[in-house]
């Protein structure tokens, strides 16, 4: 697991990039702010102009750190969940955790089209849409918890995960079919996937989920590193593996839940991270992958961010299709390059 080699110059290098993205990402937007004053305000001084400052605390910082924290989020689920069920194609979405999410927000937006005569949803907002992407998430979760209680086999637990998926994934359709225009179109621009829009008590409660979820993820180190020959030789290692499962499920279904529900089902991050980063440091650590995911995530969900946001414009891109745009052709050249996926 390449344990001797020196990794401190990657991770130096990946903060350095990380600082540099941030910096980028808060100074473009439809309103040009220099980047020498956009990190003055950041670190607390007056800027040139006062509009700037409102700016840069209300909007683009906020918006940063939530690409921050969903980007890692998302990534670290991804490789949590390749690793368990050592597939590739895993990713944050197989558990079905985030079809849930999804469905929570589906009923909220589409629900009173279908349920007019039982209860109206006209409350809708960023806080709403949350608390129902959250509830959604949860329902699932515990579904999950509770089937993988009653079976041994990781693969059949993924085809149940996959399952819950496509059931959550026809609720929608079916609401979709009979709600009305405005709110399907409010629907879709949520899937679009977002990470503006938070106030700060809200990146607070999603920092807490996700640091959360890493604590519990780093509790299951040398289970992660012993799942990769498989659960026989994890439980020649003394790994209890119904334990490891459950901490790996909830640490994913944390991640995973907490990232769709503030800022929509962003795709591909989850995906492609654990790929590239396996690439680039060509090893199956994961006391090297872990950290390196999380920085990875951030950065490039930052760099897709920032080219969403179509900087001097006032267009603002589909997240989903730039993380697509963006992140699919790397990894294809990183693999061509490698001639093969290190897994």
């Amino acid at each position: 697991m390449n344990e001797n080699k020196n990794y401190v110059f990657p991770f130096v290098l990946l903060g350095i990039v990380l600082v540099v993205c941030f910096g980028i990402n808060i100074s473009l937007g439809s309103v040009n702010i220099p980047l020498k004053d956009s990190l003055s305000i950041v670190f607390g001084n007056t800027a040139e102009k006062e509009s700037w400052e409102y700016i840069i605390w209300n909007y683009r910082l906020p918006k940063a750190i939530t690409a921050m924290l969903v980007g890692a989020g998302l990534s670290l689920s991804g490789l949590l969940m390749q690793t368990l069920f050592r597939n590739p194609l895993a990713g944050p979405f197989v558990l079905g955790i985030s079809s849930g999410a999804s469905l929570g927000a589906a009923i909220l937006i589409m629900g009173s089209s279908l349920f007019s005569s039982i209860v109206a949803f006209e409350f809708i907002n960023s806080v709403s849409l949350a608390i129902a992407s959250s509830v959604g998430s949860i329902i699932v979760l515990i579904a999950v918890m509770i089937v993988a209680s009653k079976i041994k086999d990781t693969m059949a637990l993924l085809i149940i995960g996959l399952m819950f998926g496509s059931i959550t994934a026809a609720v929608v359709s079916i609401l979709s079919y009979f709600t009305n225009a405005e709110k399907l179109q409010q629907y879709i621009y949520w899937s679009f996937g977002s990470v503006g829009n938070l106030s700060w008590s809200q990146i607070l409660l999603l920092t807490v989920i996700i640091g959360i979820a890493i604590l519990i993820s780093l509790l299951t180190l040398k289970s992660l590193n012993a799942f990769l020959l498989g659960e026989n030789y994890a439980k020649s290692m003394g790994v209890h593996i119904k334990k490891s499962r459950y901490l790996i499920i909830i640490a994913t279904g944390l991640l995973a839940g907490g990232a769709t529900a503030f800022a929509g089902p962003v795709a591909f991050i989850g995906l492609a991270v654990p790929h590239l980063t396996r690439q680039i440091f060509s090893t199956t650590d994961h006391r090297v992958l872990m950290p390196a995911v999380l920085l990875y995530g951030a950065i490039l969900l930052l760099i897709c961010d920032t080219l969403a946001q179509v900087p001097s414009s006032a267009y603002v891109l589909p997240l989903n299709a730039i993380t697509a745009i963006i992140g699919a052709p790397v990894v294809i050249w990183l693999l061509v390059r490698k001639r093969k996926m290190v897994f």
